[in-house]
């Protein structure tokens, strides 16, 4: 008999019941070590006061009132993402796979606008996530997103991840609408785009036209010690996706986009019934006043070389187990030789939460606050895990 809950996901046999800054508590009392941080959704930890308190305070005036109204909490939110980032515009909505969406209908849009509809197609990238929905699996393109489900979403053109001479070529076709990719692949296995290659394809964008949309839904809100990680590289988008720690485990997603980008969207053209409420937008109003701020970005670059520098060390303390660290700010993943699924279970059995990704590689996506003791508990822990899987 199939139970009450679709089964779709393959669980850990884990059940945790509260949490606090980057500690979970399981029913039957052990504590763990979230290494895993919700897959980079808790950049605060859980249940960080300020959080908490924007929550409370703005559950007992107002929850939800649609997007047929203003919503004052929206718009103050989006007022501090214009003003942090290249945007000049912001729509809300509650994951990122919603914000895929937008994406590709904002940039086809655009050129239906411009008179020249032929342009529609969608460069993707090998190795990429963009999402569960129509447009993502599409977008993503590997028979493990789209196998089984019938006819695909058209108008997307997949490249070998890292090709830059397929992604030149590809480039001058005149069907090219925008470009997708993730500055660091997440399910991929956390595989950081160069800042040059970044730097070239904003450069062939401007040469032809085309979007260039980011997808930082994983690596955005500080992850990797910038608030957004195409900052490294000194370049901006014309439309990115952000989702994830926006909400700080509130689900909440938004579409960052410069005016020329949007230019095509009128009203009706898109919307969203939840997408930017009062309460989802009060915790992410609070993510914003303390991630986007120089002192706590500082951190995570000092943290994130803590850690990097201590995973360094396991990989060669356990040359078996390990292959290499890779990634950018506290978006860590360790690549594997014996297989992820076996470091993920030891690291269960050590009380820590950590990510499977593809690649055999395993992600370290902790709080962005993470402590100094917890990265050298988790360090401790890690190593006892890797310990474990190598024959006596």
């Amino acid at each position: 008999m199939i139970p009450a809950v679709l089964p779709i996901y393959n669980r850990a046999p884990l059940s945790f019941v509260s949490g606090e800054g980057s500690w979970l508590v399981e029913a039957d009392g052990r504590r763990f070590l979230d290494l895993g941080g919700g897959i980079a959704v808790n950049v605060l930890g859980h249940a960080h006061p300020a959080l908490t308190a924007a929550l409370t305070a703005q559950a007992g005036q107002l929850w939800h009132t649609s997007n047929l109204y203003h919503v004052p909490q929206q718009e103050a939110l989006a007022e501090k993402l214009v003003e942090q980032t290249f945007a000049d515009t912001v729509f809300f909505a509650n994951s990122g796979t919603e914000t895929c969406e937008l994406a590709v209908k904002m940039a086809r849009k655009y050129w239906h606008e411009k008179g020249q509809p032929e342009r529609h197609v969608i460069l993707a990238f090998t190795g990429s996530f963009h999402g569960r929905s129509s447009a993502g699996i599409a977008a993503a393109g590997s028979e493990k997103m789209i196998g089984g489900f019938g006819p695909v979403l058209p108008g997307f053109r997949h490249l070998p991840f890292g090709d830059h001479d397929a992604l030149a070529q590809a480039m001058k076709a005149p069907d090219v609408a925008a470009v997708i990719l993730e500055p660091v692949q997440g399910e991929g296995g956390i595989v950081p785009v160069p800042d040059q290659c970044l730097k070239g394809l904003r450069d062939l964008c401007d040469d032809t036209g085309a979007l260039m949309i980011l997808d930082e839904v994983q690596c955005g809100m500080g992850r990797t010690g910038k608030l957004f990680a195409h900052e490294w590289a000194g370049v901006t988008p014309d439309i990115m996706m952000v989702a994830k720690g926006i909400g700080g485990g509130f689900p909440l997603g938004a579409l960052l986009s410069t005016e020329r980008a949007a230019s095509g969207m009128k009203p009706g053209n898109h919307g969203s019934t939840y997408g930017g409420n009062p309460l989802a937008c009060a915790v992410g109003n609070a993510v914003m006043d303390i991630v986007a701020t120089e002192d706590f970005l500082s951190e995570v670059r000092r943290k994130a070389g803590l850690f990097r520098q201590g995973l360094e060390g396991l990989v060669a303390a356990h040359p078996d187990v390990f292959d290499l660290v890779r990634g950018s700010g506290l978006m860590l993943g360790l690549k594997c030789k014996v297989p992820a699924g076996d470091v993920v279970q030891a690291a269960y059995g050590q009380d820590t939460c950590i990510v499977p990704a593809a690649d055999n590689t395993v992600r370290l996506l902790p709080a962005l606050n993470i402590s100094d003791d917890d990265i050298r508990e988790a360090l401790r822990r890690l190593d006892r895990a890797a310990a474990s899987l190598v024959p006596a």
